[in-house]
C-alpha cells in the first residue's frame, strides 16, 4: 500500500515526464501549421490518439461521460486556440504567456473559495519571472498574444476541473472519453477540409503520429493519473518546466545558445519549484497558517 507522500512523489515524477514530452510540441506544431490547417492537425492527432484508447470505453456511465466531455471541451478549446496563435507569434513567446498558468490556477482556486497558501503565489510568481527572463523579447503585442493569454485561462480551468474529477473515475476511461470527444469535435470543426490536405499530412506523418500517440494520448492519460495525487496549483507550477525543457532540447539538438538570460531564468524556475516543496512544518508558524480566503 503506497503512502500519501509516495503517491505525491509519483505524481510529480509523472508530471515532469509530461513536461519533457510536451516540450517538443511547440517547435513541431509551429513547423506543421506552416503547411497544415490547425483543424486538420487537431483532427489527425486526436483520431490517432482516440483510436488507440477506444478499447477503454467499456463500462462508461453518465457521470464519467459528463466529466469527460467537459474536460474534452476545455482541452479542445485550449489546443485550438494555441494552434491558431502559433501561426502568428514565436513559440518562445507563446511558451512565456502560457506559463502564466502558474499564477492563474491558484488565483482561480482562491476566487472559487479554495484554500491557497501565500507560498503558492510566491513560487508561481518567481517561476513566471524566470520564464519571462528566458523568453520575453518585448515588441508590440498582437492578436496572437491575446489568444495565448485567453488560452492560459482555458488551461487553468482544465487543470482545476481535472483535479476535482480525476479521483472519481478510472483514468484510462476518463482519458478515452476526452480523446474521442475532441476527435469528433475536431472533425466537425474541420468540415472535410482535411480531404484537401492529405499531401501535407503525408509530409509530416511521422511528427503527427508522435503528436497523437505520445504528446496527446500518453500526456493526457499521465496528467489525469498524476492529478489524483498532485494539487492543481502545484500541477500548474510544474508546467513551467515545459519551456525550460524546450530550451534544453533546442540547446542539445539544434545547437541554439542558452545565454546568460537562459541560465538566470532556469535558476529562477528551479528556485520556484524548491519553494513549492518546502515542508510546511519548517515554515514560520504564522506563514504556515496564512491562507488566502475569498471574502
Amino acid at each position: 500500500m503506497e503512502t500519501k507522500n509516495s503517491l505525491h512523489l509519483k505524481g510529480i515524477i509523472l508530471l515532469i515526464l509530461v513536461n519533457v514530452i510536451s516540450a517538443t510540441t511547440f517547435p513541431l506544431t509551429k513547423d506543421i501549421v506552416s503547411s497544415l490547417s490547425p483543424s486538420a492537425l487537431i483532427v489527425s492527432r486526436f483520431v490517432i490518439a482516440a483510436g488507440v484508447f477506444t478499447l477503454n470505453l467499456r463500462n462508461i456511465n453518465a457521470l464519467l461521460f459528463r466529466d469527460g466531455t467537459v474536460l474534452g471541451l476545455l482541452l479542445f478549446f485550449f489546443l485550438a486556440i494555441e494552434t491558431v496563435a502559433l501561426k502568428t507569434i514565436p513559440a518562445n513567446r507563446a511558451a512565456f504567456i502560457g506559463s502564466l498558468n502558474a499564477l492563474i490556477v491558484p488565483l482561480l482556486g482562491w476566487l472559487s473559495g479554495q484554500r491557497v497558501l501565500l507560498r503558492s503565489f510566491l513560487a508561481a510568481g518567481v517561476a513566471v519571472i524566470g520564464i519571462g527572463v528566458m523568453f520575453w523579447e518585448g515588441g508590440e503585442l498582437g492578436i496572437g498574444d491575446l489568444l495565448m493569454f485567453v488560452d492560459a485561462f482555458v488551461y487553468a480551468a482544465y487543470i482545476l476541473f481535472l483535479e476535482r474529477v480525476a479521483s472519481r473515475h478510472p483514468t484510462l476511461t476518463l482519458t478515452s472519453v476526452q480523446l474521442l470527444f475532441i476527435a469528433l469535435v475536431g472533425i466537425l470543426w474541420n468540415n472535410t477540409q482535411i480531404l484537401n490536405e492529405f499531401e501535407a499530412i503525408r509530409q509530416h506523418w511521422g511528427a503527427i503520429v508522435y503528436l497523437g500517440l505520445l504528446a496527446t494520448a500518453a500526456v493526457i492519460w499521465l496528467q489525469t493519473l498524476a492529478q489524483q495525487w498532485v494539487s492543481s496549483d502545484e500541477t500548474a507550477l510544474l508546467y513551467t518546466l515545459e519551456p525550460l525543457f524546450a530550451t534544453i532540447f533546442s540547446f542539445w539538438l539544434l545547437g541554439e545558445h542558452l545565454g546568460i538570460r537562459g541560465f538566470i531564468g532556469a535558476i529562477l524556475v528551479l528556485v520556484a519549484l524548491f519553494l513549492s516543496q518546502i515542508p510546511q512544518k519548517i515554515e514560520p508558524e504564522a506563514e504556515a497558517k496564512v491562507e488566502v480566503q475569498s471574502s
